[in-house]
């Protein structure tokens, strides 16, 4: 909730999130975190998810990768308070959502992205869908009958790599919206398949034909085991699995080497991370638009090389046309480890040789934030206050929410939610 939230209120000035407030209905009982007024629950659904995950800044789980918190959060919340459901329901849905999100994911690991779509745009139409009929507490029928529902409605190409244009910033929007829609027909008595994971013409023979799909993953341990556990919390704001490889490069100029020393620098990387993180090289090298750089491990690099961070503040217009930070990532390259544990854990590594021929290497094991190395309760509410006032929250209406989120599951109704409408 917190982490969310914090999104939310820093994407809220966004020119994306102006056009995607301009396309909802105002006048609803449903919040938009750091929007005025009240809206209905798909408005409020769509506007939140894609503020959350706009900025690629929300979080993850490395097993998928899917983002399940930009997704489900804002999909029951906004069922919730449609409902006038108390927070018990709130913490019923986001976690069944996030939990049945996470074990999709694991079914035809790395074959969704292979056959063009983004994991979380598909994979979180049923989370949600999942998420929202528990918080609503349907019987198991009408929930199935949700799942097959959100099957028909889950989309989301992943051709925003070729411009940087901003359409996956809406796919966990769209998603969350979509679950809320499906949920409430099924309550109605709509009837969607039973098959719809491992029909014929089902789910993964849709969005991740490669592969024979093993769907042990979904059912194992339910109620034992919380795959859940494992969602890292990003300390930058770009592409998951560049993020060990900003702390590389971070740690790479804590040693006291000059950008200009560097002759080259060679990072080991996963096989499946290619063709989103390092292809085309040469676009790569020279990112067309802020939000294409933050799938640029070569530049996310080079700016966390000089300015020890990857926040708002480095994916800006400026700051990625910086002379300086290009000639930087012109220099860096990759080479496939086939052994690399991708996606079931995020390394990072670089080689980097400089102009007198010495060589330094960094390895990070694991990322920074995830189940191995995960942030501390107080990295998490500074990253969620920086947030907040970066888009224009004062720190005291940061902390009030801060407060909130530690009691948000226990009211009777989630009326709290609409002192946060500005």
């Amino acid at each position: 909730m917190l982490d969310v939230a914090g999104l939310c209120v820093a994407a809220r000035h966004a020119d994306y999130i102006a056009a995607t407030l301009a396309s909802v209905d105002a006048g609803g009982s449903c919040t938009i975190i750091g929007a005025r007024g009240g809206f209905d629950a798909f408005g409020a659904a769509l506007v939140n998810g894609t503020a959350a995950h706009g900025e690629d800044f929300d979080d993850t789980f490395e097993g998928g990768p899917v983002h399940a918190g930009a997704v489900v959060v804002p999909a029951v919340a906004a069922a919730c308070e449609r409902e006038r459901l108390g927070g018990d329901r709130l913490l019923l849905g986001i976690v069944t959502g996030t939990e049945v999100m996470c074990r999709l994911s694991l079914v035809a690991p790395k074959a969704t992205h292979a056959a063009g779509f983004h994991p979380t745009a598909v994979f979180g139409a049923l989370a949600a869908a999942a998420g929202v009929s528990a918080a609503l507490r349907l019987p198991p029928p009408a929930i199935a009958s949700a799942l097959g529902i959100a099957g028909s409605m889950a989309s989301g190409i992943i051709e925003y790599l070729a411009d940087g244009s901003s359409t996956k910033r809406m796919h966990a929007g769209w998603a969350a919206q979509s679950g809320i829609r499906a949920a409430l027909m099924a309550r109605g008595g709509f009837i969607g398949p039973k098959t719809v994971l491992e029909g014929q013409h089902g789910f993964y023979r849709a969005f991740a034909p490669s592969v024979k799909p093993d769907f042990e993953p979904l059912q194992q341990g339910l109620g034992c085991r919380w795959f859940m556990e494992q969602i890292a919390f990003k300390p930058y704001a770009c592409g998951t699995m560049t993020q060990p490889f900003v702390d590389c490069a971070i740690e790479l100029a804590e040693h006291g080497i000059a950008a200009a020393d560097i002759e080259t620098i060679t990072c080991e990387v996963g096989e499946g991370t290619v063709h989103r993180l390092w292809e085309p090289l040469a676009i790569k090298h020279r990112p067309p638009t802020p939000y294409a750089a933050k799938f640029s491990t070569p530049y996310c690099m080079a700016v966390g090389f000089f300015d020890r961070r990857a926040g708002f503040a480095q994916f800006t217009e400026s700051r990625v046309n910086d002379p300086a930070v290009l000639a930087l990532a012109s220099k860096i390259r990759y080479s496939i480890n086939p052994h690399d544990e991708y996606p079931r854990n995020f390394s990072g590594h670089l080689r980097a040789t400089l102009n007198n021929g010495s060589e330094h290497e960094v390895r990070r094991p694991h990322m920074r934030g995830g189940i191995h190395a995960p942030l501390s309760s107080e990295e998490l509410d500074a990253k969620f206050l920086d947030n907040a006032l970066y888009g224009g929250w004062s720190r005291e209406q940061g902390e009030r929410f801060r407060d909130l989120s530690h009691t948000v599951f226990s009211p009777p109704t989630l009326d709290a939610l609409t002192e946060f409408r500005s």
